[in-house]
């Protein structure tokens, strides 16, 4: 699935003003209110834009530690188990499967380093973990982030 120069701009505005309705998107796009309105169901239903809801800061509700958890997994069972188990803590905000040695890792967030051995030993304590290894997150100088994926379209589209 590509995106096009107009659907890049129109994610960009979203992505800067989320609560934009249709009609000023289309206003600032220069485009018909419908044609913008296609084009975000259109991404909406390929899977591109995946939500509106508002972002969170762990920290703002008092989870200040960010660590990466780890896995290696029972091959028995699978990843599909261990992932499901993982899903009821709410402190694991993210689960990947992975190649190399181990097998899943993990983002989690804790109130404190005390805190954090808490949410590890929920992590141990799921049906199909073998071992897991903890790194904490010092600082973000990177967040998580797509638009300059986006910002790139253009560049794509001439080359």
């Amino acid at each position: 699935m590509t995106i096009d120069q107009l659907d890049a701009r129109l994610i960009a505005l979203l992505a800067a003003e989320p609560r934009l309705g249709v009609l000023e998107c289309s206003r600032r796009l220069g485009v018909a209110r419908g044609t913008a309105q296609a084009r975000l169901d259109r991404l909406s239903a390929r899977g591109v834009i995946t939500g509106f809801g508002p972002e969170v800061a762990p920290s703002a509700l008092g989870y200040g530690v960010t660590a990466f958890v780890t896995l290696q997994i029972r091959q028995i069972s699978g990843h599909v188990p261990v992932a499901d188990q993982l899903a009821g803590i709410p402190e694991v905000l993210e689960v990947h499967t992975i190649t190399g040695d181990d097998d899943m890792h993990c983002r989690v967030v804790a109130r404190s380093n005390a805190d954090l051995q808490r949410v590890i030993d929920l992590i141990v304590d799921v049906r199909g973990v073998v071992r897991t290894s903890t790194v904490i997150a010092l600082d973000t100088p990177v967040p998580y982030r797509v638009l300059p994926l986006v910002a790139d379209v253009p560049r794509r589209e001439k080359g």
